[in-house]
């Protein structure tokens, strides 16, 4: 006979695939029961429709299946209670806030806590997610497309990492990724869905694709730390921030919020976008935030015959550069699958994985991680 509280213990150790959590933290293993040789789980999952849900049956599965005296498993799963679900309201904002314990206020009874949000682990002093703005002076230079790239660039090589879409009037991002599930809401928690692999979130999730976005600054404030403070992240390795083109108030909220952002340049050869992305790296040091680099984007074609063809000219990521003491982190080739990729969803990095850009991509990944971050705080050294 197998041992009972001994597979609920296994049980509770699996991982689930959406909140990267144990099911036992979330609470997630209501009961095992044995009958001979065959195990029993009953799992308690937050929605009917839970992400992953096939996956993390299949994981728990696998680990009780070759527990000493189980020949049979089967996996039943039914829907949180409201308590339940209330209870991982608690644990997600508990974890969200580096806390053992959920932060402190009031609770209506239905998961709505009336506490303001706590800075969230990841943007705390000490946390080791490094939070970058991928900036630029005007749209049109591939800024989006090249955070999407980036992203699943670090992934690729081991990092966790997750994207904030910014560009409250201009989301894109979500159709870029190509995710094909809303954000899951527990309470007044978001926890923001995958593309391949990356955590996102939008304001494209939450309005039709043809609706125009009419907010003044203080909206556009609020909406930003929700999409912070009330979306639980995790904590990745790193945080891009696709930033609306120009100086505006988003700009203004996300130096208020994220202080700790470093921002990297998105600009394209000619001298005309150089200048105008000039400003936007100006308009962060303003604000005191810190320039890490510059990537050129659309710097060539290559054509059939091989040879490269610089139909933008050439130059202006390299002066924009040097004009702003900083290095040059890559350029990136005029490729029309990579613009096939942000319409259909299925980035180049995805798609061809050994090409071209995908590799320029690769090398931006490397140097990124290599700069290391901008300030480095330490717990031990902060005064109280």
């Amino acid at each position: 006979m197998a041992d009972r509280s001994g597979l609920h213990q296994v049980a509770a150790q699996v991982i689930d695939p959406e909140l990267d959590l144990s099911l036992g933290e979330l609470g997630m293993v209501r009961a095992v029961s044995t009958r001979r040789r065959q195990a029993t789980v009953e799992l308690a999952v937050p929605l009917a429709d839970w992400p992953g849900l096939d996956e993390l049956v299949a994981r728990v599965r696998a680990v009780l299946a070759v527990a000493p005296g189980v020949d049979e498993v089967t996996v039943d799963v039914s829907v949180m209670t409201d308590d339940e679900r209330l209870a991982l309201r608690h644990r997600l904002r508990a974890e969200m806030a580096g806390d053992d314990e959920d932060a402190h206020g009031a609770d209506d009874g239905h998961g709505h806590g009336h506490e303001h949000a706590a800075v969230p682990r990841f943007l705390q002093a000490d946390s080791s997610t490094r939070v970058v703005g991928i900036s630029s002076g005007k749209g049109g230079v591939g800024k989006s497309s090249v955070t999407v790239n980036l992203a699943l660039a670090l992934q690729r090589s081991g990092h966790r990492a997750a994207i904030l879409d910014a560009d409250v009037y201009g989301f894109s991002i979500p159709r870029m990724l190509g995710c094909e599930e809303d954000p899951v809401i527990i309470g007044d928690t978001v926890v923001p869905t995958r593309g391949h692999g990356v955590r996102c979130l939008s304001m494209g999730f939450f309005v039709p694709e043809n609706e125009p976005v009419i907010w003044r600054g203080p909206m556009l404030h609020k909406a930003i730390e929700q999409f912070l403070g009330d979306a639980y992240w995790g904590e990745p390795d790193f945080l891009l921030v696709d930033m609306p083109p120009g100086t505006g108030d988003v700009t203004l909220s996300l130096a208020q919020v994220m202080p700790r952002a470093e921002i990297v340049v998105v600009t394209t050869p000619q001298a005309a976008a150089q200048t105008v992305a000039q400003r936007s790296a100006f308009a962060a040091r303003k604000l005191k935030l810190s320039v890490r680099g510059v990537i050129e984007n659309m710097s060539w074609f290559t054509g059939d015959d091989g040879r490269r063809y610089e139909l933008f000219g050439k130059g202006g990521g390299e002066t924009l550069a040097h004009d702003l003491g900083v290095p040059l982190l890559g350029r990136v080739p005029l490729v029309p699958a990579l613009r096939e990729g942000g319409d259909s969803g299925q980035p180049i990095m995805v798609t061809d994985p050994t090409g071209e850009a995908a590799q320029t991509f690769m090398a931006l990944s490397e140097r990124l991680v290599a700069l290391g971050p901008a300030r480095v705080y330490r717990r031990e050294l902060t005064l109280r």
